[in-house]
């Protein structure tokens, strides 16, 4: 019914899946060795006996931890360095147009590039204003007129 190729294949997919959901992607490379074993014995045919086959699969899990995991670890998780960006302060110094008009000590809305915020301002501030953005609290722009 299933010859031992495609139980390898499957088992080698499972496996691949598998590392999903466990941390530390040492699961994945398992599977690809049983992947790679499912694929040789369904070309080399009967000569590669289960001996073989098992052989193979220690083999080849170790050539792949060995030689690819590093590799495809960074790959996988990204890097971890630190960011130069400063998202405290990433807006200082834009452009925008008022959408919703600013009364202190009331909020209003600004338009920066494409997306709207929060903005407040020392001085009440009509719709249409254009506006620079002069400091940042979280997600709250202080602006001033442009003149």
């Amino acid at each position: 019914m299933f010859s031992a190729s495609w139980i390898w294949i499957y088992v080698g997919s499972a496996l691949m899946l598998l590392e999903l959901l466990a941390p530390g992607f040492v699961i994945f490379f398992f599977g690809l060795s049983a992947a790679t074993v499912g694929l040789i014995a369904s070309v080399a045919g009967d000569w590669f006996s289960l001996t073989w086959q098992l052989a193979a699969f220690s083999a080849f899990s170790i050539l792949y931890l060995v030689t690819l995991r590093r590799y495809l670890r960074s790959v996988f998780s990204g890097s971890r360095g630190d960011s130069k960006t400063d998202f405290d302060h990433e807006a200082v110094g834009r452009m925008g147009k008022i959408v919703e008009p600013v009364a202190p000590p009331h909020a209003g809305r600004v338009m920066i590039g494409d997306a709207e915020w929060t903005a407040v301002a020392d001085r009440p501030l009509a719709a249409g204003t254009e506006v620079r953005v002069i400091s940042q609290n979280n997600l709250t722009m202080k602006v001033e007129e442009v003149k």
